[in-house]
């Protein structure tokens, strides 16, 4: 069995996500896949009925109006990896996830704003030429975190 303490926590969430419904399901998936935080920048979330479990009620969330905000409020000694299809990104399969981050998505159709591109610690992409819909792309990560976390103990 993993000791928490060991294992370092995660965050998740998305920066002026359009379509509440992802941001549901994604909360849902962050529920389940152990996340220990969500939040959104820009545009808030509202109550969705594709988020079954309730995950807000159930974790902390975090609003920030800009990323400015909340990138001077990142936990200390965590990193920000941006999820993002960018020449500087590396392949999620051989990504080592840091103990202590926190995964930032962008808007399904414009992806990460260049500040956020730039101050990220670590991009991650996929095997993919197109976009993958934000919640199946975070839900992606935060499966490949877990996956990973266990097979190493």
């Amino acid at each position: 069995m993993v000791n928490n303490l060991e294992q370092g926590f995660f965050g998740i969430g998305i920066q002026n996500g359009k379509t509440p419904e992802n941001l549901g399901v994604l909360w849902r998936s962050a529920q389940n896949m152990g996340a220990s935080f969500i939040f959104t920048i820009g545009n808030r979330y509202a109550k969705q009925a594709c988020d079954t479990h309730k995950a807000v009620g159930a974790m902390p969330y975090f609003h920030y109006k800009t990323f400015e905000d909340f990138f001077e409020n990142l936990p200390k000694g965590s990193q920000l990896v941006g999820v993002e299809l960018h020449e500087k990104s590396t392949q999620l399969e051989t990504f080592v996830h840091p103990k202590r981050c926190v995964y930032l998505l962008g808007a399904e159709d414009h992806g990460l704003p260049k500040i956020a591109i730039e101050k990220s610690h670590h991009l991650v992409k996929f095997k993919s030429e197109l976009s993958l819909n934000v919640s199946v792309a975070g839900s992606i990560v935060m499966y490949d975190r877990q996956a990973k976390l266990h097979f190493k103990n």
